[in-house]
Parts: structure tokens; sequence; C-alpha cells
């Protein structure tokens, strides 16, 4: 009798064993040196993959669900089903190409852990460079939107509520949807004209060639006198700025292309023949000036003395 009650003990235990499902225990977390270790194992158990059909290495055989890893910047979960998926085929199918298969998606792992454990690369410099641009009197003005900004934007909101639930009443009779489809067209209209004024009284909506266009309606001699003129201050930048236009000034009234307000730098390089012998000295005028100008690059006095130089050759004397 005491035989038959330990072993109906034993199988009772056995059974409760068995009826618990094994991942119920979490397994423990790696630290990334010890998940470095496992990889290592399985790149020396891939190795001995090949296309001769012997068989799986266990290492690949019992793989994890997953890895768990607790670093210093939290805990991550590494999923295995790509790699699983590797070995299932290899089994069904014991060739190089699947075993070389196996090999890469663990080189993939191996630099997935190397490019987290790498330290970041220091970017004050590029930080610096940033805040110093941002520093220039062409970002004084640029902000979020402000309180009025947000205002008119939650009046369109509640307008465009409002006037939905209009169109989408059944309750509006037939003659009135015409009322309803002009008051949807006026508040369109309204909304264009707000954004069309908010451009326009934008302070930082920077024009790239004064108002006062064409370029020929102002005299070359007059572009260079003021060039010169802010050289004379020390602002080499906008003297750059100026004496290019100088320039593009003289070959629009050389007739080298039809006046036209909305051409570009590299447009108005475009419209020179490549065999003319302008060509040249316009394109190292205009690489000067995007550099200066769009490249916020520091000009100085010998930039512009290159600038100089360049519209002398142009015939700007």
């Amino acid at each position: 009798m005491t035989r038959w009650r330990t072993h109906f003990l034993t199988a009772l235990l056995l059974g409760a064993a068995l009826s618990c499902p094994a991942d119920s225990v979490p397994p423990t977390a790696l630290t990334p040196e010890q998940y470095r270790s496992q990889i290592d194992l399985l790149n020396a158990a891939a190795a001995q993959l090949g296309g001769s059909g012997g068989a799986t290495p266990g290492a690949l055989e019992h793989l994890p669900q997953s890895w768990k890893l607790h670093t210093d910047q939290g805990d991550f979960e590494i999923s295995s089903e790509g790699l699983r998926r590797d070995v299932r085929r290899y089994n069904s199918e014991r060739n190089a190409t699947n075993a070389e298969a196996i090999r890469t998606r663990l080189e993939s792992l191996q630099r997935d852990i190397d490019d987290f454990e790498r330290p970041p690369a220091d970017d004050t410099a590029v930080r610096s460079e940033l805040a110093t641009i941002l520093a220039h009197k062409e970002f004084r003005d640029v902000h979020g939107p402000t309180w009025g900004d947000r205002l008119k934007r939650w009046i369109f909101e509640k307008l465009a509520q409002f006037l939905g639930r209009l169109f989408r009443s059944s309750a509006i009779p037939n003659i009135g949807k015409y009322f309803v489809y002009g008051l949807m067209a006026l508040a369109g209209l309204a909304l264009l004209y707000i954004l069309y004024r908010s451009i326009l009284r934008d302070q930082g909506f920077e024009q790239v060639i004064p108002t006062d266009l064409p370029v020929s309606a102002k005299e070359w001699s007059i572009w260079l006198s003021e060039a010169r003129g802010a050289a004379a201050r020390g602002d080499w930048r906008d003297a750059v700025h100026l004496a290019y236009w100088a320039g593009i000034s003289f070959l629009e009234q050389q007739g080298f292309w039809k006046p036209d307000r909305a051409r570009t730098p590299r447009e108005y390089l475009r419209l020179i023949s490549p065999t003319s012998e302008q060509r040249e000295t316009l394109s190292v005028l205009t690489r000067i000036f995007e550099l200066a100008w769009y490249g916020k690059r520091e000009a100085t006095e010998d930039t512009f003395s290159q600038t100089l130089e360049q519209l002398e050759k142009l015939g700007c004397r």
C-alpha cells in the first residue's frame, strides 16, 4: 500500500510539472556581453553547416523564442524568429545556400549588437555650426505659431465643422443648399485671402531678388555702387549679393536673355551658350554668390575682391 502511494505521488508531481507551460518561467535577462557570447557560440555551430547533409548542431536546434537584454539604456527583446525560420529551411533542405543564410543572419545579429555598443559620434561641431547659422539675422523672426495663429486655426476648424454639419444635414431644403454652397465658397476664399496676406506680410519670407524687377530695370552701375557701399560698411555678404546682381543686370542689358523676375541663378547660367566666353565667368560668379548667400559661408574682403574680378571679366568696369 505504501509503495502504491509513493508511485501515485510521483506520477502526480510529474504530471503537474509537465502541465506547466515552459514559457511561464521568464527567461533570465542577458547582459550585452552574455548575448554576444551566445551569438559567438551560434556562429561556431553555423560554421559546421554545409551541403553534405550532416546533422544540425544542437545549439541551432534549441534556440529560445527571443533574447532579453538588460542594458544601461533599458531592457530590450530580440526575436529569434528569423534565425529559427532559416534553421527549419536548412533542416528541410540541407544545402550550402541555406547554410549560408543562417551564417548571414547571425552576422546581422552580430553587427546589431556592435552598433548598439558603439559610442555615439561627437556632434558638438555640427551643433555649433547649426547654432551659428541660426544666429544670422535671416532667422531672428522665425518662431512657432503665435496665439493669433492658433486662434485663426481654431476659428477655421470650428467653421469647417459647422459647415460640414450643415452640408450633411438632411433637414436642409434643397433650395437652401445653394446658400450653404455659397457660404462654403466664401469661407474658402476668405482662407485663401488670409493665407495670401500672411505670406506677403511675413518678414521671414526672403526675396531672392529685390522688388524693383526686372533686374535690368536698375543699371548695373547702381548695383555695383550699392555693393561697394556695403563693402565699405564691412557687410561683405551683402556686398557679394549686390555685386552678383550687378553682373546679372549687365548681361541682361546686353540682351543675353529676356527679363524674367522668377528666374533663379542657375537658370540664368543655363541661358548662356556653352560656347560663350561669358559662360565660365558667370559660372564662377554664381558659385561665389551661392556659397556666400545660400550656403551661409563667411564672406570676407577677399571674397568680395574675387567677385569684382569676375565682374571685370564680364565687362563691368
